[in-house]
């Protein structure tokens, strides 16, 4: 406990047992080592008896006076490192020197612990020091552990990667989020909002203004993307220079070429829509990108892959496409959505970029311009004919049937293109929205076969189902819930997660579907017993119904 007084000559409790051991009159030499290692204050020696008198011990007295004196000299040491004197520093190593082997002294720690921890630059063998022992490494300022961390990226990655899981897990947890409504999903919290979740905060707070932490977390999370293909690790790679931006850390963001990109992307997250003015700003930013720095590519292709950024890029494709619409306008003669389908096309191939390592903007398909966006607004056409038809007085109405199928253009390039693909996935939302049963029953079906997928993947899940809720009443009729279920969701609920998305939504409907058709639901849904997420689901809708 008392380790390294010996070295500051300082005596410790070894030599009062020797001193004992050795002399013949006890209390005199008692007397003796009091007198040397007490307080060195003459006029201090007469009062000590008055505390005597008032039974105070003479530890409770040492204590407190050591406990006074330690708070001063650590806020001295704050004082000293805050100043502007040139020798600053020199007399901080100086007082580390002198305090270092009492770093083991739980009394003397703190003090010690200060010193480091306002020191730009602790001299190597001491950093060495803390980083061999547990205890130490664990108690000290994440300000000297940055000093450690930088040269030891693997020590570093250590305390990274629990953090790293654990906003994956929160990500997840909110995708599969008993909650069900249109209002408050996925995409509802704002970007500000978000940054000031545990994780986000606590690995700015580990990287603080050094450059090398942030370039070794960047490449951790390209890894982790790379190896996983898991795109929450893009939102977290724009969440941490966002958060660095909103502490103005200009060591970093400085440097970060992706910054002013981020930065003005960031603002249009914030409101959903990319307008004029920050497109071109955009714009601007890739036209930007020089010859021998197409690396940087890469790091803004992972930005576009944020499932945040995605979704504002394709609702403001959806909302441009509306404006068109009522222009009489063809999407090429568009320069804000060429520009948003360019943006929307580098962030779908940001993993195949970053595997590659061939930095170079993929080529937008035109005919998803030519081919793939008439063939949808041909469905908006049909969708508007129908309302119209609905409208007029019975003998003035046409003997044209409502189109059940789909353009095979649009289908093929949901299959085919991943762009289109995504257009297609949030047309269906867009429609969902507008609860429009009849185009919804002829676009779900299609949904089946798309691009990698992607229409069972969680973040469209879970926009669909709470997009479902506005259909509610709907599902009372048998065709409704037939092309719903049977039409789509089952023919892939073996899938664990499309069996999970399709429990969260029967949580919230299960009332309103046809009870006959419920019924038979259940049994299909019905998981097996090793499967405990599942089966809580199903008990309590079971419960429920």
């Amino acid at each position: 406990m008392f380790a390294g007084l010996p070295e500051l000559g300082i005596s410790n409790g070894e030599d009062l047992k020797e001193t004992l051991t050795n002399c013949t009159e006890p209390l005199k030499a008692i007397d003796q080592f009091q007198m040397e290692n007490g307080i060195l204050l003459p006029t201090l020696q007469s009062a000590l008896p008055f505390l005597d008198l008032h039974g105070t011990p003479r530890l409770e007295f040492h204590q407190s006076v050591f406990d006074e004196l330690r708070d001063k000299l650590m806020e001295r040491v704050a004082t000293i490192a805050e100043g502007k004197e040139e020798d600053r520093y020199g007399k901080l190593e100086e007082l580390l020197e002198k305090s270092f082997p009492l770093v083991k002294m739980p009394s003397i720690q703190p003090v010690v612990m200060q010193v480091l921890k306002h020191l730009p630059k602790v001299p190597e063998k001491k950093l060495k020091m803390v980083m061999a022992d547990k205890e130490l490494y664990k108690v000290c300022a994440v300000e000297v552990k940055r000093q450690i961390w930088q040269d030891n990226q693997a020590l570093f990655g250590d305390e990274v990667s629990p953090l790293l899981k654990q906003y994956i897990v929160e990500k997840e947890a909110a995708l599969f989020s008993s909650d069900l409504s249109i209002l408050h999903n996925f995409f509802s919290p704002s970007p500000k909002t978000r940054r000031q979740g545990e994780v986000v905060l606590k690995l700015t707070q580990m990287i603080g203004k050094n450059v090398k932490l942030y370039d070794m977390v960047l490449q951790f999370l390209r890894t982790l993307f790379l190896r996983t293909r898991n795109v929450h690790y893009c939102t977290l790679r724009a969440e941490l220079l966002m958060s660095l931006h909103d502490l103005d850390i200009s060591e970093i963001c400085s440097v970060d070429p992706c910054h002013k990109f981020t930065w003005c992307l960031d603002a249009c997250i914030r409101e959903k829509f990319v307008d004029g003015k920050r497109a071109r700003e955009l714009q601007g930013f890739l036209d930007g990108v020089k010859k021998g720095q197409e690396q940087v590519l890469g790091d803004l292709s992972m930005i576009l892959c944020d499932p945040f950024a995605c979704n504002t890029l394709v609702l403001s494709i959806m909302r441009n496409l509306q404006e068109l619409l009522s222009q009489d306008a063809l999407p090429r003669d568009s320069p804000d959505l060429m520009l948003l389908l360019r943006m929307l096309s580098l962030g779908q191939g940001a993993w195949d970029m970053i595997d590659s390592q061939v930095f170079k903007e993929p080529r937008l398909d035109l005919e998803v311009v030519t081919r793939f966006l008439p063939a949808m607004m041909s469905v908006v056409v049909d969708d508007h004919t129908l309302n119209v038809e609905q409208k007029l007085p019975s003998e003035e109405k046409s003997s044209l049937s409502y189109p059940t199928t789909l353009p095979d253009a649009y289908n093929r390039y949901l299959q085919e293109n991943r762009v289109a693909c995504e257009m297609g996935l949030y047309y269906v939302l867009h429609i969902a929205k507008l609860r429009n049963k009849n185009t919804l029953q002829r676009l779900l079906p299609a949904l089946v076969e798309t691009y990698n997928d992607m229409a069972f993947g969680d973040i469209f899940l879970h926009l669909l189902t709470g997009h479902l809720t506005l259909l509610s009443d709907e599902f009372g009729s048998e065709d409704f819930c037939s092309v719903v279920f049977d039409g789509f969701l089952l023919t892939s609920f073996s899938r664990w997660n499309v069996h999970r998305h399709t429990l969260r939504m029967l949580l919230h409907l299960h009332h309103k579907v046809l009870p006959s058709y419920m019924e038979t639901l259940m049994k299909t849904l019905e998981p097996p017993k090793q499967v405990g997420f599942i089966s809580t689901f199903s008990f309590v809708i079971k419960t429920h119904y």
